[in-house]
């Protein structure tokens, strides 16, 4: 349970990666698993949600060392108003993979890679405690986010 924020975004970021050795042929392949992913990951909020204690504390915070030398650490956590955020973040990603099933028929495997990554990185942006770390998740959603739209 104390590394639990952190697998919510390990598992679209590992989704992602595994999803790029699905053959390109295999579409239906590759919906099916960023479907699967998505609602792992909303299974995991749920599991987050379910232990969180009504208290105006932070929860499940993980912190590790970084960057020492300037104080940035690995420091993600969350509170009332953050789970909600990555609750609907999952939910919502099951609905966006849903709804997309028949729409995307050109590029299947790399918009659902760059889906996935998304996903994580907006994740990281809801629990991040660092503002360095917030920053770099923040740009982070910038990158597949520019791709999709483009």
């Amino acid at each position: 349970m104390n590394n639990l924020v952190s697998l919510l975004i390990l598992i679209p970021s590992v989704a992602a990666l595994l999803l790029a050795f699905i053959p390109r042929r295999y579409e239906r392949a590759q919906k099916s698993f960023a479907l699967f992913a998505t609602f792992a990951s909303f299974a995991f909020s749920i599991l987050l949600f379910a232990n969180f204690r009504a208290t105006a504390d932070l929860q499940f915070v993980e912190r590790v060392a970084w960057i020492p030398q300037f104080g940035i650490s690995y420091y993600v956590g969350v509170d009332g108003l953050s789970i909600l955020l990555v609750m609907l973040t999952t939910f919502l990603m099951i609905i966006a993979i849903g709804g997309s099933w028949n729409a995307i028929t050109d590029r299947v495997k790399e918009y659902h890679i760059l889906f996935l990554l998304l996903e994580a990185a907006m994740i990281g942006v809801f629990v991040s405690l660092d503002l360095f770390l917030f920053y770099v998740f923040w740009e982070f959603t910038l990158i597949p986010m520019a791709l999709l739209i483009g």
